[in-house]
């Protein structure tokens, strides 16, 4: 069952001449309970976007114009702010690309996971303490009493983010979304993080929604995966069929760019538009190595290709056969 049904998410953001961008343009996806769906894209698709309206953290310039975000049978998209801060943290909860920049300097880390115990299910100081303390432990933090009253400084970027997990995880939500969460660690530390995200979503069932750039990782982690280009998604599928065999051009693309030993690396072509001027057509059109005049002319639908029933979905005139070949 879906604990999450994003419906035609479109995010408009009001720009200082006055005209609109849009970053997010008929988004539709599902994420079920205990699964991981992986939202992949170059930097500029919407990832983030998309992200930050299930959370309903946008900026004052930008709004949610069209669609549903519907989570546990209910429309956050029409949630008040005194009710979305009752979802955020306790069913809801999100961890940041930079942990430095989401934790407070001023505060201890172990005062900053307390306060969720406090905020959410109102527990004293001591109780509060305690959970805090669990939680480092689970996050697998060395010395967990006596990090409780150190401040982010004190701490490694890998560990700042184990920090943002047991804060992300304090109040055992429904639903995780986590934002690039490795991006500025290295392989090592990398591989460490993921692996706790990774066995606490198991131990606790979660529903992850996991962003990344890197399909290597996401292989790995997610169930599902849905591809983003240009506001719109181009693909969305099974993890391993889709990496086996990517029905869209730009996914096909994607995968070629990912170096191997032994093979050509083989970047896409050209640069992601500007999305104040979008293309005509297809987004993909103008990078894309097989686009013929009706890609130029006709927006295709994001659609079931065949065979029919193995979930896969491309918004694609020509989709390819399945191993990076046209049909």
């Amino acid at each position: 069952m879906a604990i999450l049904d994003v419906q035609n998410l479109t995010v408009d953001f009001l720009l200082d001449d006055g005209g609109t961008l849009r970053a997010v343009d008929g988004t539709s996806f599902t994420i079920d309970s205990g699964e991981v769906l992986g939202l992949v894209g170059e930097s500029g698709s919407g990832k983030s976007v998309t992200a930050l309206s299930i959370m309903r953290l946008l900026d004052s310039q930008a709004d949610i114009t069209a669609g549903r975000i519907i989570f546990d049978g209910e429309d956050l998209a029409q949630k008040s702010e005194a009710e979305m801060r009752t979802i955020r943290g306790q069913r809801i909860s999100m961890i940041f690309q930079e942990p430095m920049t989401s934790l407070n300097p001023a505060y201890t880390v172990g005062d900053q996971v307390s306060e969720v115990f406090r905020q959410h299910l109102h527990m004293g100081f001591g109780e509060s303490k305690r959970r805090a303390i669990e939680m480092f432990e689970r996050v697998k933090i060395p010395r967990a009493k006596d990090t409780y009253g150190k401040f982010p400084h004190e701490f490694s970027g890998g560990m700042r983010q184990r920090v943002m997990i047991a804060i992300a995880l304090a109040c055992g939500p429904d639903l995780l979304i986590a934002d690039e969460p490795t991006t500025a660690l290295d392989v090592t530390i990398q591989a460490q993080v993921l692996s706790v995200i990774q066995d606490l979503q198991h131990d606790m069932g979660l529903a992850l929604l996991f962003i990344s750039h890197d399909l290597e990782v996401v292989a790995q982690m997610c169930d599902k995966v849905a591809v983003m280009y240009g506001a719109r998604l181009m693909e969305v599928g099974e993890s391993t069929s889709l990496f086996a065999g990517p029905r869209h051009p730009y996914t096909d693309g994607l995968l070629r760019s990912i170096p191997r030993r032994g093979q050509p690396l083989t970047p896409i072509a050209g640069t992601i538009f500007d999305l104040r001027s979008p293309p005509d057509g297809c987004r993909f059109h103008p990078r894309c190595p097989y686009a013929e005049d009706r890609c130029r002319r006709e927006t295709p639908e994001l659609r079931a290709l065949e065979p029919a029933g193995d979930g896969r979905l491309a918004a694609c005139h020509f989709p390819l056969a399945g191993a990076g070949a046209k049909a």
